[in-house]
């Protein structure tokens, strides 16, 4: 990866709008934050795609967990989706022993080719996180994995997300989950180039989006590079 990326959640036009003038790269587009980012509507990344020219990494997660069971459902909202305007899509499958479900993943990658997609913060609740990221990191049309490092937070997750990137997977890493301004220059230090924020970018979920705040971590995440 060359220069910086900086992803941003949005969850309607306003947020997208926001995170645009903020200087954000590229949108993680969900729903139901409560249930810690669901599939949007197609008609919310639709009328995104007509106000907003980043690109729109579609949440594809219908239940609170990182199982399959809503594979089939996932997959029929993928051409729905893309077009509307999906760029690409987040998703990834855990197994009843925590370890990467690579027979749903490999569905869901078939489903959404040739979009790239995310692993998202599944890799984080395995509970081999080695063997997580060497089932992953050689998939197909993968474009970043969403990792925290933890499931607890980029705080206590520093030390895997620097031996990943020593590992030679810094330029797949998109550093969120628990993500301060804090944190940045440590993992610049490590080599990763790609964060990913939320909550940090507003007051509450039920507020919009700031995009003096955006403008913050972009200003941030540059002024090294």
């Amino acid at each position: 990866m060359t220069g910086s990326l900086l992803e941003v959640i949005a969850l309607d036009v306003r947020d997208a709008v926001a995170a645009e003038q903020g200087g954000a790269d590229r949108l993680e587009v969900v729903a139901d934050m409560a249930a810690d980012g669901l599939s949007p509507a197609a008609e919310t990344v639709a009328a995104i795609a007509r106000e907003c020219p980043l690109p729109q990494m579609v949440m594809l997660r219908t239940e609170a967990n990182f199982g399959a069971d809503s594979l089939d459902k996932l997959s029929s909202l993928v051409k729905e989706l893309a077009d509307a305007g999906a760029a690409g899509f987040v998703f990834g499958f855990l197994d009843a022993k925590r370890a990467v479900d690579l027979a749903a993943t490999e569905a869901l990658i078939h489903a959404v080719s040739p979009l790239p997609w995310t692993f998202h913060r599944a890799v984080d609740h395995a509970a081999d996180t080695q063997a997580s990221w060497r089932a992953v990191r050689l998939l197909p049309n993968l474009a970043t994995v969403l990792t925290s490092g933890s499931p607890n937070g980029v705080t206590d997750g520093l030390p895997v997300l620097k031996a990943r990137a020593e590992a030679g997977d810094a330029g797949l890493i998109l550093a969120g989950g628990g993500l301060k301004l804090r944190h940045i220059p440590t993992l610049l230090d490590y080599g990763v180039r790609a964060f990913h924020v939320g909550s940090a970018v507003r007051d509450s979920w039920t507020s919009p989006i700031e995009a003096r705040l955006v403008s913050q971590w972009r200003a941030l995440i540059d002024r090294d590079l």
